[in-house]
């Protein structure tokens, strides 16, 4: 049996550091080790003949400090799991943290349930990503053929038939959630259980008038679409994100009420397909948490494409007259009123634990009603996690799945793993689409970093050129002493696509001499991240072509 150990290390500060860590007991006979210089930690199974006080004396000699020490469990093929209850983990929801978590636990050998009240799968595959970029993507190529950049290259683009995309999107969908989430019930031996889930206490629930008890619980049951306090809403036929994407004809006129990611991209979908679109916020910034240049080169691609924006907004009322929906609002002193044949209200979305009874085994929740996890992902009850939207983390499947996995260790593997959100990709699918991760330029200023930026305009990246589509911007975050990148911020096309050799440079420590001494492929929008690291002391104008 060999004995798993987490162990505080100061002094690491890039990934060469965790190296540097890792080789150390590597050469005293420790096969499996894990070093993160974010968390000033090192992981590793240590084996029988090795001890404690080997190891400390491997960091010391490798130039760190050994600190606290913890022993996680044991590492065996199997985990005893007792015979406490009528699972050893119910997990609440069916979405893709939920998945991942049932996977794994079940790699550990648990007995597992899953309760759904809906439908198997979650937001993503039925209602979010799926099916909304599906369409996303038939609007692009309808708004390239309707006015490409090309001069002598004649395209069109004719009437949208909007109930044939639905179908087609429906029957992805359908298709994606079926080898995704349903066939993986049986192929995993997972108890689906159809129904409401309401704790009694902190052992057990109920779905349906049926008791169930679990030694652990996991509550991943997402989040739904929230609705502001306008006046007069309540007597108007509004759409939702989930409602919006099973309209059948196109509107002519659509207003959006809200400016995230989710009505941008839904906004411009529609507006890409033919409506009228008019795009309203009460911040006078778009995506104000985002530094100045991302959001005003965002602004300035929907302006040029012909999307009404209207900013700095307060809301009146609303009001529908046949089939007419206005909305009332001041804007700078003025009155305005906005009228269109569709309303949609994408003001954010409020995590799903009004029918959980949460009080009832000890959970703890925010002002938003999201349940409060640790770094752990434990609630305030040990027995019970959270993991996904419903905890009002970063909004994104993938970052879900994470926890749900991480959940899975902890709760039914017995290991302390700890969230590491410090390097989370985000994007919004919009044309151009908006990538970023880490630090903005606010943010590293407010964590006391004496922070060095450099801005590259997209006219400056040859991909954009031969593209004929240069509005946008990449910008580099770095600390002004170590040159570290603290963060990476684009808009351009397929942007989503170049953050993840973003996120590999914020997560593991590299500086922007590492971005400027790397091979950048000519003539990919990726280049843009080695011509801005080039910016930081060049004028890239006056560079050749693939010049560094």
């Amino acid at each position: 049996m060999i004995k798993k150990i987490n162990l505080k290390v100061s002094g690491m500060t890039c990934s060469g550091c965790e190296e540097h860590v890792e080789t150390a007991l590597t050469n005293i006979g420790i096969k499996k080790s894990d070093a993160s210089f974010r968390l000033g930690q090192v992981q590793f199974e240590l084996p029988e003949d090795v001890t404690i006080e080997d190891v400390r004396e491997a960091i010391r000699g490798a130039k760190y400090v050994p600190e606290g020490i913890e022993e996680m469990t044991s590492v065996q093929e199997k985990v005893d799991l007792g015979n406490e209850g009528d699972y050893d983990f119910i997990i609440i929801g069916s979405g893709g943290a939920a998945f991942s978590a049932a996977i794994k636990a079940v790699d550990y050998g648990a007995k597992v349930a899953m309760v759904e009240r809906g439908t198997v799968g979650g937001t993503c595959v039925n209602i979010g990503c799926v099916p909304s970029k599906t369409l996303l993507r038939a609007g692009e190529i309808r708004h390239l053929a309707n006015g490409n950049p090309f001069i002598g290259l004649q395209t069109s683009a004719g009437k949208v038939e909007l109930a044939s995309l639905v179908k087609q999107k429906n029957d992805l969908v359908s298709e994606l959630r079926k080898k995704k989430y349903s066939d993986l019930v049986d192929e995993y031996g997972l108890d689906l259980i159809e129904g409401e889930a309401t704790f009694i206490d902190e052992k057990t629930i109920k779905v349906k008038g049926q008791m169930l008890s679990a030694r652990k619980f996991l509550i991943a049951t997402g989040a739904s679409p929230s609705l502001p306090p306008i006046p007069g809403l309540e007597d108007v036929e509004y759409l939702t994100s989930t409602t919006l994407l099973e309209v059948k004809k196109l509107p002519k006129r659509l207003t959006v009420i809200g400016a995230g990611y989710i009505g941008m991209e839904l906004g411009q979908l529609f507006h890409h397909l033919g409506s009228e679109v008019t795009l309203m916020q009460r911040s006078e910034r778009l995506f104000k948490e985002y530094d100045p240049e991302i959001s005003d080169a965002i602004e300035k691609a929907l302006i040029e494409q012909g999307i009404n924006l209207v900013k700095g907004a307060s809301f009146d009322r609303v009001e529908q007259k046949g089939e007419s929906k206005r909305v009332f609002v001041t804007v700078d002193g003025r009155k305005k009123v906005i009228e269109s044949d569709q309303l949609l209200i994408a003001t954010g979305r409020t995590p799903n634990t009004e029918s959980l009874n949460l009080s009832s085994a000890g959970v703890e929740v925010g002002k938003q009603s999201e349940i409060k996890i640790n770094e752990y992902a434990q609630t305030s009850n040990e027995r019970i996690y959270a993991a996904g939207d419903v905890t009002l983390g970063p909004q994104f499947v993938y970052i879900a799945a994470y926890e749900g996995g991480l959940v899975a260790d902890n709760a039914i593997g017995g290991l302390k793993k700890r969230l590491d959100l410090s390097a989370v990709p985000g994007v919004t699918f919009t044309n151009p689409s908006v990538a970023t991760v880490g630090l903005t330029e606010k943010q590293a200023k407010e964590k006391g970093y004496d922070v060095k930026t450099s801005v590259l305009p997209l006219e400056a990246v040859p991909r954009a050129l031969v593209n004929r589509e240069t509005t946008g911007v990449f910008k580099l975050v770095a600390d002004a002493q170590t040159l570290k990148v603290l963060g990476v911020h684009i808009v351009a096309e397929n942007a989503g696509d170049v953050i993840y050799a973003a996120t590999l440079a914020v997560k593991f420590g590299l500086t922007i001499e590492d971005l400027k001494e790397s091979l950048a492929p000519y003539l990919t929008m990726a280049e843009g991240i080695k011509l801005a690291a080039l910016t930081f002391d060049k004028d890239v104008s006056k560079l050749s072509c693939c010049a560094g």
